[in-house]
């Protein structure tokens, strides 16, 4: 059974930082990707970041340079650094994992943040 675990959202001011992290249950291995997704208030998941099995990264194109995905293999976790946050950034943040074989999308529990103005 694969869990994932999101930590570390909270409410900051505009133009603070935050990291967000999502441990795996086992091996990140069997994923082809992970990312990030998030649901700002009324408005439908929008993906944020991802970063393959082999380390590259994408971005959604009103988080680049501000946002920064990584991961740790040895801990099974994947991380969101968010700086120069906005009142937009404002959403429930998801972790998701592809799994390699099947294809199959694996969801966290969420986590909020809140930035304010």
């Amino acid at each position: 059974q694969v869990q994932l675990v999101e930590s570390g959202g909270g409410l900051v001011q505009a133009g603070g930082s935050l990291r967000l992290s999502c441990a795996a249950s086992g091996s990140m291995f069997r994923f082809n990707v992970m990312g990030w997704y998030r649901q700002p208030p009324g408005k439908q998941r929008e993906s944020v970041a991802a970063i393959t099995s082999g380390g590259m990264t994408t971005y959604a194109d009103s988080v680049k340079g501000r946002f920064t995905i990584s991961r740790d293999n040895a801990k099974n976790t994947v991380y969101l650094e968010m700086n120069s946050l906005k009142p937009e950034d404002t959403a429930v943040y998801y972790c998701n994992a592809v799994a390699r074989i099947s294809g199959y999308d694996y969801w966290g529990q969420g986590t909020q943040v809140t930035v304010s103005s």
